[in-house]
């Protein structure tokens, strides 16, 4: 009886989890700081927490905008790449042929069974071997832009709406230290999981998130407190 492949890899969470990961950091920092940075700069309660809803409707719109359009040209280009191929397989399948033994040459196989494993995957799916060999797109890193907009605006609102409650529940003239410590401690843990769930090392996940969201929070807290000493 034949077993089952059942070995398990991070690879395959590529695509929604770079999309999570950067929305919600953008969410918490981006909100965070214009918080804090508004807070700093004397506004009233009631301002700051218009600014950080209205911060968070036209981040997750920009997000999964910005998102779409991105991804969306990497998926154009992508069948483009894929449309070309097929064309030079029906118009010269023995250069194609070639090319792929080439690649499985370069790989480490002798010419000969090179040779002769890129007729036989050829004779299976001509396409997608050289989709995969020559031109690297697979299933797992081809381009999906909705899934990547989608999931890009939804953890964008979801890291935003941290430091908005945040306004809601901390003391009017503690906001601004309220919502530094509340971000800080949610881009530790969240660059912590982001790490964890693509397999790479906690800590340095986790310090990576937490020192950029603190020069953002600092550098927006010293922009609001120049202006608002101004005006």
């Amino acid at each position: 009886m034949r077993s089952k492949h059942l070995e398990s890899h991070k690879s395959d969470r590529i695509g929604w989890l770079r999309a999570a990961v950067l929305g919600a950091n953008d969410g918490i920092i981006s909100i965070a700081s214009l918080i804090v940075g508004i807070a700093a700069s004397g506004a009233s309660s009631n301002s700051i927490l218009l600014t950080g809803l209205a911060g968070t409707v036209a981040g997750a719109m920009s997000m999964a905008a910005g998102e779409y359009v991105s991804v969306q040209s990497q998926a154009d280009t992508e069948a483009a790449d894929i449309e070309r191929e097929k064309k030079e397989l029906t118009s010269q399948p023995a250069q194609e042929l070639e090319e792929l033994t080439s690649i499985y040459t370069g790989r480490g196989l002798d010419r000969d069974l090179a040779h002769q494993v890129a007729i036989k995957l050829m004779e299976v799916d001509a396409i997608g071997a050289h989709t995969r060999d020559e031109l690297g797109i697979s299933d797992i890193s081809s381009a999906k832009p909705l899934q990547a907009s989608i999931a890009s605006a939804i953890s964008f609102t979801l890291g935003a709406l941290i430091p908005v409650i945040t306004v809601l529940l901390a003391p009017s003239q503690s906001v601004a230290q309220f919502s530094t410590i509340t971000a800080l401690i949610t881009l530790f843990v969240l660059g912590g999981l982001a790490a964890y769930a693509g397999g790479a090392s906690v800590i340095k996940g986790a310090i990576r998130v937490l020192f950029w969201g603190a020069a953002a929070i600092a550098l927006t807290a010293g922009v609001g407190s120049l202006f608002g000493a101004n005006i």
